[in-house]
């Protein structure tokens, strides 16, 4: 007798083994047809897994998480047989899952194009129809590896090989195609309707740049097409708002190849960046933090003490002088705690709160480069708090509250929070983990915010909040984080004063509201497709003349508004206004001022706010007015 426990709580006898699709079609039916895999107690599985024993079981599909991870999967597999349908020679390697979608590694004699994405995606779509059984069969090692030999994939041979001897591998085969797979898959080829392959791309076998260069596919596979068409569109939203267009068109920054992963700021893009650094500047201050400035290059021992050389050197940028070892510092909080130990303070002082805008270089892979998303050179708005352990939930607790209103500031209202706990690489007592994750967790549940728990994900030295935001067309960003360290400080020997007149060691809290501000602008940028808020934009109002004889009055007007502290352009070309107004349209302005000789009699400007909207005349006075409201709300 098998005893199966659903998740609903019911249960279900049967007198023999029974297979996952015998236990859904028990049930009805329509979940029989809709069945991809199972989960047996927390484990993915065909839908042809035999169920000997009693077990937990649900049944997966296209409506759970992991029935699209499972269709994804089973879709790089088909990508897979049509290649091998089409190509013969082609070799298969790796096609694993990736965020909304999958690619698949191949070997084969010239490059694949953009045709024969087209072609592949049609030969696809006609493997699909087939409705062709997808089945598994277990091999010892060995036998596997003469298999993939005998069909001529080396590839797939040399990944067995590397499997030890004594262990068995498991394939599935669909049609004509085999292929290496821990599964589990979808049941035949015929549940996979909604895909679309994407683009093409360069990878080295086994991401070594000593072996050959592979070629890579990629594709998105979705339950329905309603799914896949809306993540299609907002992948056209993205590639409008791709900051690095974006970027060009409204001169704002540039990269080149002699400064990889470093940014040329225009004077545009460093008033935006002056903006955004200001408005940080006065964050810190009007929340007890005082503003330090540390080194840019530590020694080499510094970096031990603290752990960041066991735990991160290869991130590291490092040099020689006179016979000593440097690092580029990657992170600021070693030279923080310096400056807290440069004086002996007493309890009375914390939480004492250090805040830098600090310059890190982090020795990033060439290929993980992508514009100011990842970049080798960034500055982060990184403070550190020195505090007592009683201190550190209402530290934690007022931080939180601190970087929702900043995020509503830059226009972020919806924030995703998560506890990354503690990774199996880490310094410091299991005890010491445990009250800085129960910190945090509480911290979080007192802000009433609902969160999740990255299990592994902390940092080496302390566990962290996450905070995530998501933007205009629903993409996430990681920015701030909240770290409870108890480690760093007692490694690099800091002490306060105790009320009983004893040393004791602060507890520090790494912190950092939007992260890096060169990726946090690239997310602005994106975030209002260029069309930054006035408070943040390099140029408030640019002033238009029609004509010659308006040249005076214009620069007047734009005297006037500077005067008030705003940043004005004035366009004293002799081009027709028509032709003006397009031009400074497509830089995105929140507003332009057209004079004529009407406006110059009146002391007037006619006034255009950005998406051409016409406000009509205005006074002086009533536009200074309205833009001051309108920087002051943030709007």
């Amino acid at each position: 007798m098998v005893s199966v426990r659903l998740p609903d709580g019911s249960q279900r006898q049967f007198d023999a083994p029974v297979t996952v699709a015998q236990v859904a079609a028990s049930i009805g039916a329509g979940l029989a047809k809709a069945a991809l895999a199972g989960k047996v107690d927390g484990a993915l599985v065909d839908t042809s897994h035999l169920i000997d024993h009693d077990v937990n079981l649900a049944i997966i599909t296209d409506k759970d998480a992991d029935g699209l991870e499972v269709i994804r999967h089973s879709t790089a597999h088909l990508l897979a047989y049509a290649v091998k349908s089409l190509f013969p020679d082609a070799q298969v390697t790796i096609g694993p899952v990736i965020d909304n979608g999958f690619f698949y590694d191949f070997s084969y004699k010239r490059p694949f194009t953009p045709e024969d994405l087209e072609t592949i995606e049609k030969k696809m779509t006609e493997l699909a129809k087939k409705d062709e059984p997808v089945t598994r069969q277990v091999l010892p090692r060995d036998e596997a590896v003469a298999y993939f030999k005998s069909i001529g994939e080396a590839y797939k041979a040399e990944i067995i090989e590397s499997i030890p001897a004594d262990q068995e591998v498991s394939l599935y085969t669909e049609g004509s195609f085999t292929d290496l797979c821990r599964g589990p898959h979808v049941p035949s080829t015929g549940k996979l309707k909604v895909f679309k392959l994407m683009k093409l791309a360069g990878a080295y076998w086994r991401g070594d740049s000593k072996n050959e260069m592979l070629q890579r596919v990629y594709g998105t596979a979705w339950a329905k097409k309603e799914e896949q068409e809306a993540y299609l569109h907002m992948l056209e939203e993205a590639d409008k708002r791709d900051h690095r267009k974006l970027g060009r068109l409204l001169d704002l920054f540039h990269f080149q190849e002699e400064a990889p992963g470093l940014i040329f700021w225009h004077p545009k893009g460093w008033t935006v960046w002056q903006q955004v650094e200001q408005y940080m500047r006065h964050v810190y201050q009007d929340n007890g933090y005082q503003e330090v400035k540390a080194p840019q290059i530590l020694d080499r021992s510094l970096w031990e003490k603290s752990g960041h050389w066991d735990n991160y050197k290869d991130n590291m940028f490092t040099t020689d002088s006179e016979n000593r070892a440097y690092a580029l510092k990657p992170m600021n909080c070693p030279g923080h705690v310096q400056i807290f130990r440069a004086n002996m303070h007493s309890y009375r002082e914390l939480p004492l709160r250090f805040g830098e805008f600090g310059q890190c270089h982090r020795n990033e892979p060439s290929g993980s480069l992508h514009g100011m998303m990842r970049v080798r050179g960034f500055t982060q708005d990184d403070g550190h708090i020195f505090c007592t352990e009683d201190q550190i939930l209402d530290e934690c607790v007022a931080f939180t509250a601190l970087l929702q209103k900043v995020y509503r500031d830059f226009g972020f209202t919806e924030v995703i929070y998560k506890v990354a706990t503690r990774p199996e690489k880490r310094v410091g007592s299991d005890d010491l983990w445990d009250k800085a994750e129960n910190a945090l967790i509480e911290s979080l549940k007192r802000s009433n915010c609902e969160f999740e728990i990255s299990p592994g994900e902390g940092a080496f030295y302390g566990p962290k909040v996450e905070y995530t935001l998501k933007d205009a067309i629903g993409r996430t960003w990681q920015c701030g984080t909240i770290q409870v360290d108890f480690s760093m400080p007692v490694r690099l020997e800091a002490e306060y004063v105790a009320e009983d007149n004893t040393r004791k060691v602060p507890v520090m809290l790494h912190r950092a509201i939007l992260g890096s501000l060169e990726r946090f602008i690239g997310m602005l940028i994106e975030n209002h497709a260029g069309a930054l808020p006035i408070w943040l934009a390099p140029v408030q109002v640019s002033i238009l003349n029609i004509s010659e004889a308006q040249a005076d009055y214009a620069q007047t007007v734009a005297q006037a508004l500077k005067k008030q502290g705003f940043r004005v352009h004035t366009d004293l070309r002799n081009e027709k206004i028509n032709y003006k107004i397009r031009e400074h349209s497509v830089q995105k302005l929140p507003y332009i001022l057209v004079v004529g000789d009407k406006e110059r009699d009146a002391n007037t400007v006619a006034v255009r706010a950005r998406g051409n909207v016409d406000l009509g005349s205005m006074s002086i006075d009533s536009l200074v007015e309205r833009l001051q409201q309108e920087i002051a709300a943030k709007v």
